[in-house]
């Protein structure tokens, strides 16, 4: 087995000097992803030039039995690309080329490094847009959003990550390049696409995507629904989907979200409503009138004490771009914050709601809610201060604690996010014994070794014996496979 002195010789060979970094202060920047909370620093960072440096990086690793942990542009928030104190970091982002556009077809074919808001500005001139849009889409890679299966404001409509992509180009960790999917409809044999979009870079490193372009609509206007109570908010939530509306986008943000944003965006928030809902209609504007209307019946019979409908273009992005802040908008008003993602019916919500009031009163720490309200994917921000001493500890807990509801509301402890590191408690909880054997399965049927992403979202079965005798979250210096590297 190739020693790691021997390794990074190799790597040397493969790559060009800017393409490889082992200096301990160049590495600082890549010792975490978007959830600062988790960090460790790697044995080295490659940055690959293209497919044929990433096939060499990776079969040099299987060779020396090193761990690999693939990066995009480093906005996840679970973790998941933290990384191996003795791996690898393959970086992604040099891989940014787009190798084809067929405005007929609908359809590009990109590199992994590619920026998700990069193929809507190729694809805009031509009417049509990519329709997956997290909030980080100006800066996270498709590559990433592939390992998370991102969703955004308008995957209630228009789907994930899944439900938008044709084909991808894959490297497994002996370096043998597979293709999986098609340009056609479907693809014969078993769907092996759909297995590896969400699957966290654990199975395999994408190098090349083809995505599913969508025509932009003629046009879209949103409500903006103002409630005195949390609970009537998420309750709206779930009679819109019953009266037979799919909105293009249902958000909700509570008072704490809104009263963080407002003053960063200025989207014309109603900052003395306890939650606003966001409720977009797309289509021809005979058909978004008609389903503007429907939907304001329903939010008024609801409960909602006051409506606004977007006047223009101009109005209805300033309202989304509010949504889309929140995250920096935090950010403004606490050291740290901690994002959850829990996803559960929507029925729930209210009460989901109405438990974490309490939980902040538990836990002595402020929390701010912004969901995708559509899907029931809840994404709320714990605001505290990791310079003071118990805080994090408090916050590990109380998301915990998020999430074991979540899963008693008959949810899952993820949307979009991914489990990464983050969750593998939580995995523990909402899984058994034999399913988490499972996934252990497919793992070794794709990376034998175990190198690609190790000690990420599968739990060793360890871990949930553990877990079955403490049932708590630990903290970031307290799991045992980290204790062990």
């Amino acid at each position: 087995m190739t020693t790691p002195d021997g390794l990074l010789r190799e790597l040397r060979a493969i790559l060009s000097p800017v393409s490889l970094i082992t200096d301990e202060e160049l590495l600082r920047p890549y010792e975490c992803d978007g959830l600062s909370a988790y960090r460790r620093l790697p044995l080295a960072v490659a940055l690959p030039e293209d497919e044929a440096q990433v096939v060499a990086v990776l079969k040099a690793c299987h060779r020396a039995g090193v761990p690999v942990v693939p990066r995009g542009a480093g906005t996840g928030l679970s973790a998941g690309s933290m990384p191996h104190p003795q791996g690898v970091l393959l970086s992604l982002t040099k891989l940014n080329r787009i190798l084809a556009f067929d405005p007929v077809a609908r359809l590009a074919v990109v590199q992994t490094g590619v920026r998700n808001l990069a193929i809507t500005e190729l694809a805009a001139p031509h009417g049509l847009y990519y329709a997956p849009d997290p909030s980080s889409q100006i800066a996270c890679t498709i590559g990433g959003n592939v390992a998370e299966n991102s969703g955004g404001v308008h995957c209630l409509k228009y789907g994930l990550t899944l439900h938008n992509v044709l084909r991808l180009r894959v490297v497994t960790i002996e370096g043998e390049i597979l293709e999986l999917g098609s340009h056609a409809l479907d693809a014969p044999g078993y769907d092996l696409l759909a297995l590896l979009i969400g699957s966290e870079g654990l199975l395999g490193i994408v190098t090349e995507v083809t995505v599913r372009l969508t025509p932009r609509p003629q046009a879209a206007r949103v409500i903006m629904a103002s409630f005195d109570d949390v609970r009537k908010a998420g309750e709206a939530v779930a009679a819109v989907i019953a009266a037979g509306s799919i909105p293009a986008g249902l958000e909700m943000m509570d008072q704490g979200a809104v009263a963080a944003v407002e003053p960063f965006v200025h989207a014309g928030y109603d900052l003395e409503a306890k939650a606003i809902l966001l409720c977009e209609s797309d289509g021809t504007a005979q058909e978004v009138a008609e389903e503007i209307a429907r939907m304001l019946a329903v939010l008024e019979q609801s409960g909602a004490n006051g409506v606004r409908v977007s006047r223009d273009e101009a109005e209805r992005l300033r309202f989304w771009a509010g949504r889309k802040a929140a995250f920096p908008s935090a950010g403004r008003i606490s050291p740290d914050y901690y994002c959850m993602d829990g996803t559960i019916p929507r029925k729930g919500l209210g009460e989901m709601l109405t438990a974490i009031a309490g939980m902040e009163q538990k836990y002595g720490l402020r929390c701010i809610n912004v969901f995708h309200a559509g899907d029931g994917n809840l994404h709320p921000l714990i605001l505290y201060d990791a310079n003071v001493a118990g805080q994090l500890e408090r916050t590990e807990a109380f998301g915990a604690e998020i999430l074991s509801l979540s899963v008693a509301l008959g949810g899952t402890i993820t949307g979009e996010h991914g489990v990464g590191f983050e969750k593998l408690n939580a995995m523990c909880e909402q899984f058994t014994t034999d399913e988490i054997r499972a996934f252990h399965a497919v793992k070794r049927a794709f990376d034998p070794p175990g190198l690609l992403n190790p000690v990420k979202a599968i739990p060793s079965l360890h871990r949930c014996a553990e877990m079955g005798r403490m049932h708590v979250h630990q903290g970031a210096l307290k799991f045992p496979e980290l204790e062990r590297l």
